[in-house]
């Protein structure tokens, strides 16, 4: 027996009870006479669970926990404190959920392990847009922190990202999307074609952008450039002269009234919407499905700029040993599976292995998220609210047309310091 299996305390816990069970006489017969006390050889798994609420569903660690009785313990903190835990406290979680544009500030502290794609059932299933960039044979744009630059490192204990890919990935990808406007068009009546739109006068009081420093100011780039203000060689990865020509931009409009909120959770965008409050804003694709089922009108809006793309993936501490190690890969691995991704997908999100995810699903649900054609019935979430209706067609078209239309990735720029400082200006402003 290795080391590392024969120091774990609950394995040797669990080692020392089958002993005694099988040395002691007097336990032998109260087993015999069928009255032993329930005896279990080890602990139950537990995994601490680190990431936003966004993607800790309750239902699916419901359906982990009765396929494998490992249970999942939810830890939901924001995006940006997901990030000082991984920096800070990286004893304090088994599993971490975080964006690829976070590995630029978690990986250099050598605080999470490369994790053996060995290891990983579904590995060489992963969609190329992950380790290649590729959609369909093309690449998409990679301005900010695409995946492919980030997810392989050189070793299992490396602080550096490898160039090409190697044995170990820094995440397993989960969930990934690419961003966009959200729309009540039943309030503004007319087409929306471009993220120049977000400024638009005629919005003035009724638009609103999210308050993530790091996420924001690339929908504000997305709107500078729309509005033909200026070009950016990388929106991921600013100069602080082009941050302070986006944050100056966003202060006039927030100065001359644009901006009904600033809105920092999933939730409040959600109410923005429902409440018509806002009518046009930054927003994420299962806010639009929440807003919906609400049977409130609301578009996950298709630009001709391109979109806002991210991607999260599970990571894991440094420290993680023994069997909470082989739980967090039996949860990667079932996540993987199908089941997990077929549920994500019905909330709008895309997963990381498509083909086990289309196993998981009805041909005519497939039909309508993935290929973007018309809904031959009904469309429902994943708790049975219904979202579409017959004929209905998903925003943004097919998963080729909206991944394939990428403009950047969020991203941690190097001068993040500076432009969290001055998002902090605009913000008080």
């Amino acid at each position: 027996m290795s080391d590392s299996v024969s120091n774990s305390p609950d394995i040797a816990a669990g080692l020392q009870r089958r002993a005694l069970l099988k040395g002691t006489a007097g336990m032998a017969g109260i087993l015999a006479a069928g009255m032993a006390p329930a005896v279990h050889a080890q602990e139950k798994i537990v995994l601490r669970y680190l990431g936003t609420a966004v993607n800790q569903d309750k239902k699916i660690a419901e359906k982990f926990k009765a396929d494998t009785g490992i249970t999942i313990q939810y830890v939901a903190v924001t995006t940006d404190d997901v990030s000082k835990r991984a920096v800070t406290a990286p004893n304090s979680f088994d599993l971490i959920d975080t964006e690829y544009f976070s590995l630029k500030k978690i990986v250099p502290t050598g605080n999470l392990k490369g994790i053996d794609v060995k290891r990983i059932r579904n590995a060489d299933k992963i969609t190329p847009l992950f380790t290649t960039g590729m959609v369909n044979g093309k690449a998409v744009g990679d301005q900010g922190t695409a995946p492919k630059k980030v997810i392989y490192l050189e070793g299992e204990k490396s602080k550096v990202f490898a160039k090409s890919p190697t044995q170990f990935m820094s995440l397993i990808p989960t969930v990934y999307n690419a961003d966009t406007l959200g729309i009540r068009p039943d309030l503004i009546k007319r087409p929306i074609n471009s993220w120049a739109e977000l400024l638009n006068p005629e919005f003035k009081g009724k638009a609103s952008i999210l308050n993530i420093p790091s996420i924001g100011i690339m929908d504000a780039a997305m709107v500078v450039e729309a509005l033909g203000l200026y070009k950016y060689p990388d929106k991921g990865n600013m100069t602080k002269p082009e941050i302070d020509l986006t944050i100056k931009t966003l202060i006039e409009a927030k100065k001359a009234g644009q901006f009904r909120s600033l809105w920092k959770d999933f939730n409040e965008s959600v109410n923005l919407m429902s409440s018509g409050e806002v009518v046009i804003q930054s927003m994420w694709s299962p806010a639009v499905t929440a807003v919906r089922t609400k049977g409130i009108a609301c578009n996950f809006q298709p630009l001709k700029e391109g979109y806002r793309a991210w991607a999260a993936g599970f990571g894991l501490p440094a420290t993680l040993s023994g069997r909470k190690q082989d739980g967090a890969y039996e949860f990667i691995n079932w996540f993987l599976d199908g089941w997990a991704g077929a549920y994500l997908n019905r909330q709008g999100y895309y997963s990381a292995v498509l083909d086990t995810a289309k196993s998981k699903m009805e041909a005519y649900e497939w039909a309508y998220w993935m290929e973007g054609k018309p809904a031959s019935q009904d469309i429902k979430g994943p708790n049975g609210d219904l979202l579409a209706k017959l004929g209905a067609v998903r925003d943004g078209g097919s998963y080729e047309a909206r991944m394939g239309s990428i403009a950047c990735w969020n991203a941690l720029m190097d001068e993040n310091n500076y432009m969290v400082q001055k998002w902090n200006e605009f913000v008080a402003a």
